[in-house]
């Protein structure tokens, strides 16, 4: 699951988070990873109406950012988003804020439909959509990896983003590293290979 990694919080974007484009690289890898052993990929974002109750203008804290067909609210150019991804916008009602990309979209019922019981995380932000998409998927009762090289946090108070992470990892989930997904798809590769059964003729 790509959280967020949208040209608005990247460098020179809206609300850029710092080295927020740095995680594009180790993602890419990942989706890469995925994409060929046949295991999904979603990709959420934001996609705010000019009038999102999360705007100063709306007496919100953010400034005005990946408002819907602006180039602020397009993936970062460089990030691998496959042919026919799956995408999910959030926030794109006027009254919801929807940190999480599970609310108010229906992530979780394709992630069930799907039959997926654990999920990879990783983008922007740490301390918001990262989190929050966290604890929803904990809820929902699925294990959850946080990818720690893979995410970047606004951090609007020091720290914000170290207690996020204690805070989803008190819940349950794993806090990982993009090599420990690539080990994971790998394994997954392995056992799905065809087994060559080999007899013995006396």
């Amino acid at each position: 699951m790509v959280v967020d990694v949208q040209n608005d919080f990247c460098l020179g974007g809206a609300l850029a988070v710092k080295d927020g484009d740095r995680v594009v690289s180790k993602l890419n890898r990942i989706i890469e990873a995925f994409t060929k052993a046949g295991l999904p990929v979603f990709f959420t974002r934001d996609w705010h109406p000019p009038n999102h109750i999360s705007f100063k203008s709306r007496g919100g804290i953010w400034p005005s950012h990946c408002v819907q067909n602006t180039t602020g609210a397009q993936f970062h150019p460089d990030l691998l988003v496959p042919r026919g991804a799956a995408i999910v916008n959030k926030g794109d009602k006027p009254d919801l804020e929807a940190y999480s990309g599970f609310q108010g979209t229906d992530l979780g019922d394709r992630l069930r439909q799907l039959n997926v019981g654990e999920i990879f995380l990783g983008g922007l932000t740490t301390d918001y959509c990262v989190r929050e998409s966290a604890v929803d998927a904990l809820a929902m009762g699925m294990k959850v990896n946080v990818l720690k090289d893979c995410i970047r946090g606004v951090n609007l108070r020091p720290n914000d983003s170290e207690r996020a992470l204690d805070e989803v990892a008190a819940k349950g989930a794993r806090l990982l590293y993009s090599e420990d997904a690539m080990k994971a798809v790998a394994e997954r590769t392995r056992d799905l290979r065809p087994k060559t059964i080999r007899s013995r003729v006396k």
